[in-house]
């Protein structure tokens, strides 16, 4: 009589199993905390170069945040303002442009530790976060913006004049455009 293995044996041998980190690579916590510093480092390094870089050509950036306000004068309330505004464009403006290369570094320092499973999954869900993040700054900017700013002129335009200060009308349109980046990353969670 003929005898038949029963062993449990994967369907292709050569196929690695989805569970497994591949190139597992023992180190070190001081190994770990060096990689994680030097990883934040180039984080910090490409922020600074994007905010200085968003700096030097904030003129154009202001100009193009104050195209939803159409028809509002604003001012300059305090000595120095539109200087801190500009820095704050620069600053939300550098961190934006930055994003990619920082996001890339938290997933070469994150990489090492996935199955292989959790690698397959990790391109779309970054690829997808940063369109949905992209998509709500568009969304705020072309929908949410004007009829916000509408609501708020045609609220008061009976009672009062429309001159707004240049710091308070960059922080609601700042926010409210990383506000709804954030919010548009909820169908990723």
């Amino acid at each position: 009589m003929a005898s038949t293995n029963l062993e449990t044996r994967p369907a292709h041998p050569a196929d690695p199993d989805p569970d497994e980190v591949p190139d597992d690579v023992e180190m070190s916590l001081f190994e770990h905390l060096e990689e994680l510093r030097l990883r934040i480092f180039y984080g910090l390094i490409a922020a600074v170069v994007g905010i200085v870089g968003c700096f030097f050509a904030v003129r154009p950036i202001v100009a193009l945040l104050e195209v939803p306000a159409q028809g509002v004068k604003f001012l300059q309330i305090a000595p120095g303002e539109f200087f801190w505004v500009s820095f704050k464009v620069a600053g939300y403006s550098g961190i934006i442009l930055a994003s990619p290369f920082i996001l890339y570094q938290i997933v070469r320092f994150v990489l090492p530790g996935l199955t292989r499973r959790e690698r397959q999954l990790l391109g779309p869900v970054v690829l997808g976060s940063g369109v949905l993040f992209f998509a709500g700054l568009g969304f705020a900017y072309i929908a949410l913006i004007p009829a916000a700013l509408n609501f708020f002129i045609n609220y008061g335009a009976d009672v009062v004049e429309q001159a707004w200060s240049i710091e308070r009308y960059f922080e609601f349109v700042l926010l409210l455009m990383f506000g709804t980046g954030l919010v548009f990353q909820v169908p990723i969670l």
